[in-house]
C-alpha cells in the first residue's frame, strides 16, 4: 500500500520526542507528527496528549523525496462544518490610518482641574511632524550644549 498525502491511516505511537512523535503506519513505514500537528490548542508537552503505544488516526501531510513522512493528528479529525447562526459577527471596517482624523491628546495645557480634557482636538499628520521637528531640534541643542561645555566650550582649548 502506498502512502500518499491527503490520506487518512491508522497509526501507532512508537516514540516521543521534544518536538513531536513518531507513528507506524500500516506497511511498516514511520512518520512524524509535529508537536504543533497534535492538538487544535497550543500543545507544550507531548506526553500530555499522546503515550507510546497509542493507536491513533493520523492524516498525511507530505511525502519527501528521501521518504520523510509528515503525518498530522488534527487535520485527521474531521470537524462539522459551522452552523449557520455560530459563524462570527463581522466586524467594521476601519479607516486607513492616514484618512483617520482622530481626536488625539492636545501637546498643550487644555485639561481640567483633574486632569481630563476640556475639550478634544483633532491633530493631523502635519502637526505631528512638525511637533516632531521642533522636539528634535530642541534635543539636538540640548546634546549640542552639553558636549561643548565638556570640552571646555566653544573649542577653547586647554594650554
Amino acid at each position: 500500500m502506498s502512502i500518499e498525502a491527503g490520506s487518512k491511516l491508522q497509526g501507532k505511537v512508537t516514540g516521543i520526542t521534544n518536538f513531536g512523535a513518531f507513528v507506524e503506519l500500516p506497511g511498516g513505514s514511520t512518520g512524524l507528527v509535529h508537536i504543533s500537528e497534535v492538538a487544535d490548542n497550543y500543545v507544550k508537552d507531548i506526553n500530555d496528549f499522546l503515550k507510546v503505544g497509542d493507536e491513533v488516526l493520523v492524516k498525511v501531510v507530505n511525502v519527501e523525496k528521501d521518504g520523510k513522512i509528515g503525518l498530522s493528528i488534527r487535520k485527521a479529525v474531521d470537524r462539522p462544518a459551522r452552523p449557520e447562526g455560530s459563524t462570527r459577527p463581522e466586524r467594521p471596517a476601519r479607516p486607513s490610518s492616514h484618512q483617520s482624523q482622530r481626536p488625539s491628546r492636545p501637546q498643550g495645557g487644555n485639561r481640567g482641574p483633574r486632569g481630563g480634557m476640556n475639550q478634544r482636538t483633532v491633530v493631523t499628520f502635519e502637526d505631528k511632524v512638525s511637533r516632531f521637528l521642533k522636539d528634535s531640534e530642541e534635543r539636538l541643542t540640548t546634546i549640542k550644549r552639553q558636549t561643548e561645555s565638556k570640552r571646555g566650550g566653544r573649542g577653547a582649548r586647554r594650554g
